[in-house]
């Protein structure tokens, strides 16, 4: 992912029309994303961000950035990330 300076990846996406759904592993994950795709979204997977600081989950860290809960086994996990498709003609269209 391209860094823009002075702003985070998930800032980056935002502008960009990126939606953040949330945090999940397989087999959700994969059944999370073509469900999404068959309702008309593009779908993007992202990493858990690296070398976050989060000793204690209070309740008032960045939710998009806090990690602890998945200590351990990070590289199983990706954030979903929807946004509409550029052809905004969804072939189940016909259906409605």
């Amino acid at each position: 992912m391209e860094q823009c300076e002075g702003m985070s990846d998930f800032e980056r996406l935002k502008k960009e029309g990126w939606t953040r759904q949330f945090v999940t592993n397989e087999p959700r994950l994969s059944e999370a994303a073509a469900m999404y795709r068959e309702i008309g979204f593009e779908v993007r997977l992202e990493p858990l961000p690296e070398e976050q600081d989060c000793p204690t989950c209070g309740g008032e860290e960045d939710q998009e950035v806090c990690r602890v809960c998945f200590e351990g086994s990070e590289d199983q996990y990706r954030i979903i990330f929807t946004r509409p498709l550029k052809d905004s003609s969804s072939p189940n269209d016909a259906c409605f």
